[in-house]
């Protein structure tokens, strides 16, 4: 089984790329609601959760880590070693079942140990104008909320250093599509 990385900022484009490996039958594993579930589903994380920040509702959470640096490392201290167990289980059932490739979608994959057990790390960059107008439409995130929740994920330039495949999250749908199809093709050995 091939296992696709796919990492990118808020707003850049990696659920549309994700949505785009599902139509090739990769079957995704996202790694922010395998978090909710672990949130909602896991009563020592959800106890931590609430002794450290006194709620794990998350738009409640999402004020306090996004406009503090140590608030979010207290957070991902709590829920990543589970998030990494819970996506590495699925990666273990989806090879028992004989799956072609899998894709795991992680806002900060290159920082986590999960990217070196992935076949290729794609990146979905975009312009951050373009994210900041999408964040608006899609969420109705405000400019400084979504500048401030970019900032929290880490530099693109750094992820596109890490990458593998770079796919333009700003460019035409079509082109975009075209993108993926290609390193997808090139990945699964039948580039043409």
């Amino acid at each position: 089984m091939k296992v696709i990385g796919l990492t990118g900022n808020i707003g850049c484009g990696k659920s549309t790329v994700a949505g785009m490996l599902r139509e090739h039958g990769v079957v995704t594993v996202d790694a922010d609601a395998v978090a909710r579930e672990i949130r909602h589903n896991d009563a020592d994380a959800r106890a931590a959760i609430i002794r450290r920040f006194g709620t794990y509702d998350a738009a409640e959470l999402a004020k306090v880590v996004f406009s503090d640096a140590a608030a979010l490392n207290d957070l991902e201290r709590v829920l990543h070693p589970l998030v990494r167990g819970q996506v590495r289980s699925r990666l273990a059932e989806l090879h028992t079942a004989s799956v072609d490739a899998a894709c795991v979608e992680a806002i900060k994959l290159i920082e986590s140990p999960l990217a070196a057990e992935c076949d290729q790390v794609w990146v979905v960059h975009c312009d951050e104008a373009d994210a900041v107008r999408r964040l608006a439409a899609s969420r109705g995130m405000d400019e400084t909320i979504s500048r401030a929740r970019m900032a929290s994920q880490g530099s693109q330039v750094e992820k596109m250093a890490a990458a593998d495949v770079i796919i333009d999250g700003s460019a035409p749908m079509e082109e975009m599509r075209g993108q993926v199809e290609k390193a997808y093709r090139t990945l699964m050995g039948s580039a043409s």
